[in-house]
Formats: structure tokens, sequence, C-alpha cells
């Protein structure tokens, strides 16, 4: 009996089948990154001043869209919210009338690598609601409910604020304000707005939580120790009970 030796397996071509197979791995991969856009974190490109020297212009944040299902917004925060149909923008982006090139802009602007159409600001959380916030002490200092705030992420040599204001933040609010106070329409300029320039607490989109690029410049966005004082919120509380008191004395 005769043993024919077994065929030696025919190799696969592989070149083929990867090149049929990438618009594929290209479409899943897309659609993770849209989820994980949507739903997760998204990377923000800077493209003002506003926020020197904490963010420069060019600069990426990653945002965490998580940070307040499950907490509150803090003081001190950094934020990305959307101000469509409020605010106008700090930075003025030209219509791509070509169809192709508007696409190209609008998916680079979702992932961070292009200045968004849509008008999203990025400002640093100074009173939360029922603050009262006021500029300025006989020191110049802006202060949040009568406690000053010591705020070395400023732009150097700027004022806490140019302007005089007192204003009490809304339920269902933040009052916020870039760092780079001399370059920064924040809610300083909107105070003839509904709302007295505080933004609403829903339009906040996240958490800016790190600088991803460029990588001279990456690191941690933490909150300023200046925030983390009980005294804040104790004196916030006293307002709030001589405001009931006010309203229910006869």
């Amino acid at each position: 009996m005769t043993i024919e030796p077994e065929a030696s397996p025919t190799p696969r071509k592989s070149g083929g089948s990867f090149w049929r197979e990438l618009p594929i791995l290209l479409i899943i991969a897309l659609g993770l990154a849209l989820l994980i856009k949507t739903f997760l974190m998204q990377a923000f490109y800077i493209p003002s001043g506003s926020m020197e020297d904490t963010l420069q212009v060019g600069d990426r944040v990653l945002v965490n869209k998580l940070a307040y299902k499950f907490s509150d917004v803090q003081r001190g925060d950094v934020v990305v919210f959307n101000g469509v149909d409020s605010w106008t923008g700090e930075v003025q982006v030209a219509e791509e009338t070509n169809p192709v090139m508007r696409g190209v802009r609008s998916i680079a602007g979702a992932f961070g690598f292009a200045t968004p159409n849509e008008k999203d600001y990025i400002k640093r959380v100074i009173g939360l609601p029922g603050d009262r916030v006021m500029c300025c002490d006989k020191q110049g200092r802006i202060t949040v409910n009568g406690i000053p705030l010591d705020e070395p992420y400023l732009f150097p040599k700027d004022e806490p604020s140019m302007s005089d204001f007192d204003v009490t933040v809304p339920e269902g609010r933040l009052w916020v304000m870039g760092d780079h106070r001399s370059a920064s329409s924040d809610s300083r300029s909107h105070i003839g707005d509904p709302g007295g320039g505080a933004i609403p607490i829903d339009s906040v989109i996240g958490r800016a939580f790190v600088i991803i690029w460029p990588f001279s410049d990456t690191g941690l966005l933490t909150r300023p120790d200046t925030f983390d004082n009980e005294a804040l919120d104790e004196a916030q509380e006293q307002a709030h009970q001589l405001q009931e008191k006010d309203g229910s004395s006869p």
C-alpha cells in the first residue's frame, strides 16, 4: 500500500484580503471614535488667547463629558460649554464654501484638530448658583461670598477685572471667566443678557482636565487651591439663611 504524501496547504494571499477589509476597519474605528466623542470624551482646539497662560492658542484639551453626570460643577473647574444663540464667538471662522472641505473641517473640528464651527467656549468657573461674585475689594481682588480669591492662574500683569461688578449667580447657572481677563469675553461682558451673564449649567459640555497637544504644553488642568476653601460654602449658606429669613419675615 502506497501512502501519498499530503499536499502542502496553499498559502493564502493576505494582501488582497487586507485591502478589502481596510475600509471596514476604518469605518469601525471612526464609529468607535464618534461614540467616545459623543458620550465619553472629546478633544477641543483652543482658538483664542482668553485662557492664557493656562491654555495657549493651538492647544488641544481633552474634555470629560461624564464629569458632571455623577458630580456637581465645582468652583475653579475649567469647563467647555455651548454658547449657541447667546454669546458671540471670540474667534470668527470663515464659512467654507466647498462642501468637501466643509465636511473635512467639520470632522477635524469634532476631534480637536481644527477650529470648531459651533460656538463652544472654554472658561473657568468662578461662581456657583447662589454665590455673590464681586469686583473688587480694596486690594483689587475678586471676592466670592465675601472671600477674596488668590488667582495665580491669571495672565501675567493682568488685573482680576478691568470693570466692577456685583452679581448673585441665579439658580441653574454659573459665573465663568477667562484667565486672560483683558482678552476674555466672559460673564462680565454679558451682564445685561438674560441670566445676568451667567451661563446655564445645562449648556456645559464637560470638564477640561488635560492638555494633550502640543507635547511641550501637556499637563493636567487641576482645581486651584484658592477654591478649596470651606469658607466659600459656609458664607454661601449663611447668605441663603439670611435671604430665607428676610423673605419669611412679616
